[in-house]
């Protein structure tokens, strides 16, 4: 047997292995994401007993997929023996998402508005259920900063991004009511909109009005204000920037006062004037 044919012979094991009686067991090239996704979780790096607990694959396995990832510059082992995210990994990443158009574009609107209202400015594009968060620029040093991270998600109808870009998507009772099937809303908060009734009426009101509000809906104590951004089409957004704010230091009536302000600051990728 030559050394190719052991390769193949050692793969097969390994996915006949991992098929076996449980079918939620992970395989081959699935098993290599999830633990490059599980590295991500732990930026100090986790052993390989960790690794092996959480993902629920045979240790041998999970090493395995470990050396496959290390060999790539995906994955490294410090002096402790920990692993952790390897560099080149992150190189992709951030060229990435250096590279995306809407990212350079949007990035100087978002300095400005943070510095602007001393708040958190997020753009952010919709994906199913949830807004994934594109871009974001904390306040300037000093001040209370939100905790929300760039990749990061939430539940697209608890927040003003999400909504904005769901009137858009969903312009009848029925199209809501659908969207809701596929996927139960959780309320997070007293505030939350669950129900096809008051989502439907949310949206009529934001397609009128051109801007959508989070008020405390994803969380208590903060409020935000979302306006579209095109990207391409100009009558359908590519995504939201929002000015996000902890109540106690700017209102939601501050926010939406600043609605032309904000506006003007996106130019040309706040779309047609209405």
């Amino acid at each position: 047997m030559n050394h190719t044919q052991k390769l193949r012979g050692a793969d097969a094991t390994d996915d006949r292995e991992a098929e076996g009686d449980d079918a939620n067991r992970l395989v081959g090239s699935d098993r290599v994401l999830a633990v490059l996704k599980e590295l991500a979780r732990h930026p100090d790096g986790a052993g390989l007993e960790e690794l092996t607990r959480v993902i629920g694959s045979p240790k041998p396995t999970v090493h395995r997929a470990l050396g496959a990832l290390r060999r790539a510059g995906l994955a490294d082992q410090d002096a402790r023996g920990h692993y952790l995210l390897g560099d080149e990994f992150l190189r992709m990443a951030f060229a990435h998402h250096e590279a995306r158009p809407e990212h350079v574009r949007i990035q100087p609107v978002l300095e400005a508005l943070a510095t602007r209202f001393g708040e958190t400015a997020h753009y952010a594009v919709l994906a199913g259920h949830e807004v994934v968060y594109r871009a974001k620029v904390d306040p300037p040093s000093g001040a209370v900063r939100l905790t929300s991270t760039v990749g990061g998600r939430n539940p697209a109808h608890v927040t003003g991004v999400g909504k904005l870009l769901l009137a858009h998507q969903l312009p009848t009772l029925d199209a809501v009511r659908q969207w809701i099937r596929e996927r139960p809303l959780v309320r997070r908060t007293p505030n939350s909109l669950c129900t096809a009734e008051e989502l439907h009426r949310a949206f009529e009101e934001i397609r009128a009005r051109g801007y959508a509000v989070d008020d405390q809906e994803s969380e208590k104590g903060i409020n935000c204000v979302a306006l579209p951004v095109h990207g391409g089409s100009p009558t359908t957004p590519s995504g939201a920037v929002s000015v996000s704010a902890l109540t106690y230091r700017t209102t939601l009536d501050v926010l939406v006062d600043a609605v032309d302000e904000i506006r003007a600051a996106l130019g040309p990728l706040g779309g047609p004037r209405t």
